[in-house]
This record gives structure tokens, sequence and C-alpha cells, in this order.
């Protein structure tokens, strides 16, 4: 399985990265909206989502749109190979963390963890028709929300470019509530299989 899985990753990246900037540009703006009319959106407390590499659907539209009463986080990875969140603005710093990916400079005080969050906007590779989600490999938000009894609403964002069929699943795949792509929205009605 960890074959196929390697395969549709190589494929699914490919794929996002060949997407035009312009039908990005419109594609975040279609995600911003998707995203904010779920029927689970939270108005008050803290959501958080992601900073856009490797051609994954970015989230500036969707941050600069959220309701007053919230906060919006990003992920920073920790020590203990789990996520924590910190709360962020456009203009205030960042660096880079082992992989090259922007996080916040804050103090270690100042981070939430994933069960303080409403909604947590997940980047992915691909997911299919049930919330599946392939992400990268590394693990870093199965691990992160399988440790929490009461995690927030999961949701992937992905142009629709990324769905497939149905994708090889692991015993450690934390299933998404919802997937939002520029197109459509899918929420998950029950139990993956």
């Amino acid at each position: 399985m960890g074959n196929e899985r390697a395969q549709w990753r190589r494929e699914l990246r490919r794929r996002r990265r060949s997407i035009p900037a312009s039908v990005r540009i419109a594609a975040a703006q279609s995600l911003a909206a998707r995203l904010l009319a779920l029927p689970f959106a939270p108005t008050a407390g803290a959501v958080a989502g992601y900073w856009a590499m490797d051609g994954e659907i970015a989230l500036h539209a969707w941050q600069l749109a959220l309701p007053p009463g919230l906060t919006y986080c990003l992920p920073v990875l920790c020590e203990d190979a789990l996520l924590r969140f910190a709360p962020w603005r456009p203009g205030e710093p960042l660096a880079g963390n082992r992989h090259g990916i922007p996080e916040p400079k804050v103090a270690p005080s100042a981070l939430l963890e994933g069960a303080q969050l409403s909604l947590v906007v997940v980047p992915l590779v691909g997911f299919d028709a049930g919330c599946q989600r392939l992400g990268m490999g590394g693990g870093w938000y199965d691990r992160t929300f399988a440790a929490h009894t009461t995690p927030p609403w999961l949701v992937g964002a992905a142009f629709a470019s990324q769905q497939v069929e149905r994708l090889p699943i692991e015993p450690w795949d934390v299933a998404l509530d919802a997937v939002c792509t520029e197109r459509d929205s899918l929420i998950r009605t029950e139990a993956p299989a």
C-alpha cells in the first residue's frame, strides 16, 4: 500500500503544481466562500489554516474574510512530533521550520493545542468522496488529531483536480469532516469504511 500512496502523491502533486496562477487566485476566492458557508463554520474562537506550499490551494482569502470573533492560527511543528497552533496575522514575523515552511515566531506559551481550536483547515495531496485525505506522508495532522478525544472540525482544502475515486487508507489515517474545493463541498455523513 505504501508504494500506491507514493505514486498517488507524485501524480497529485504534479497535477496541483500545473494549475496556472490565474486559476489559483480564482480558486482561492471560491474556496473561501465554501469554507465560510460550511454548516459548522464557527463565528468565535480560534481556527487554523496552513501556509500554502508546493502548489497547495491558498487560504489567504478565507483568512481575510473570517468573522471578527475568530482568531486565525498557523501550525507549528513541535519536538514531540505533534502540531501546536500559533495565532498569526499578515505582517507578523515568520520563520522557516525544518521543512522550510513558515511558522509564526511566538513564545511556546502562546501556542494552542489542537483541542483548543474550533476548526482546522488542513492541506492535502489527494482526497476521495468519503473525505479521506492523502497528506505529504509525515503524519503530523494524523498524530496531532488522533491524540485528541474531542478534535476540532477537520476540513481538507484542495483543488477539485486532486480528487480520486478511492484512496488506500491506513489504520492511523484520521478522516476529515469535510473537504472543500473551488467547485464543491463534501461533508462526511458517516464513519469511514
